[in-house]
């Protein structure tokens, strides 16, 4: 039986602006990248979202990014790699408090926005947050695609999770269609939902010029943000499951594969 982790991110409000719906999407998910404020969320948003994981058993990953608050962490700055390690250390720092403080840990680590996708093709970036994740605690897992982030990973042994996004066109390559052209972005829930399912319990994915590519899924990432994302998120949960693959939160999906 496939097993799969359903990821999204949440915390994303900040003060009296509210982004998403986490209360909701909750429901649907078995782990969570939780924004540490520096591209969303503030103290108080990430002390309700962690209480919340809790109460419904969902895992909690940080989901660091440039300290770009009014950018939402999606605009290119030209930090020094120290700047990112220490930025990224920063963050799991202050997501940590509030993990402490709820009974529970910072699982995972997923790079949000620009520094997410500079992971992927700049070796120094990644390397730097390698440098903070093993300062930190060695064990939590990266979430990535292929790329440079994931090349580090595997020559240091640090834990890999692999992220599915159905709803985003993929070069031949494996790596994501850039947000800049037209075609980066999927709307057809059919065509993601069939895209999900076959991605998770056949490993392939079409690319958007119609190679099909082999890809590792160890979780789907979800959205909760726009007009029909929910329902769309519902849908794609549902269809893993009629199609008989198990949901679970990160660590165990990474414990099946290591079996």
């Amino acid at each position: 039986m496939p097993v799969v982790d359903l990821v999204a991110d949440l915390g994303e409000s900040f003060g009296s602006y509210t982004m998403g719906n986490d209360a909701e999407l909750l429901k649907l998910l078995t782990s969570a990248n939780v924004a540490c404020g520096f591209h969303a969320g503030d103290p108080r948003v990430m002390d309700a979202t962690v209480r919340a994981c809790v109460e419904r058993g969902v895992g909690v990953g940080a989901h660091p990014s440039f300290p770009d608050l009014v950018g939402f962490g999606r605009r290119a700055m030209d930090l020094t790699p120290d700047e990112v390690r220490t930025d990224v250390l920063y963050q799991l720092g202050a997501l940590s408090a509030f993990t402490r403080a709820h009974g529970t840990r910072v699982n995972h680590l997923a790079p949000h926005g620009r520094l997410g996708n500079l992971v992927v093709t700049r070796r120094d970036y990644a390397e730097a947050v390698a440098d903070a994740v093993e300062a930190f605690d060695p064990s939590l897992a990266i979430l990535m695609q292929e790329g440079e982030m994931a090349a580090v990973a595997r020559e240091r042994g640090l834990r890999m999770a692999m992220v599915g996004i159905a709803d985003r066109a993929y070069e031949d390559d494996g790596t994501l269609v850039s947000r800049s052209e037209p075609d980066a972005v999927l709307h057809d829930p059919d065509e993601v939902t069939h895209r999900t399912v076959r991605m998770v319990t056949e490993g392939l994915i079409t690319s958007r010029n119609g190679v099909d590519i082999p890809v590792r899924t160890d979780c789907v990432q979800l959205h909760g943000d726009g007009p029909a994302a929910l329902e769309l998120a519902s849908r794609i949960r549902d269809e893993l499951r009629a199609a008989g693959v198990r949901l679970a939160p990160l660590d165990e999906v990474l414990g099946v594969r290591a079996a």
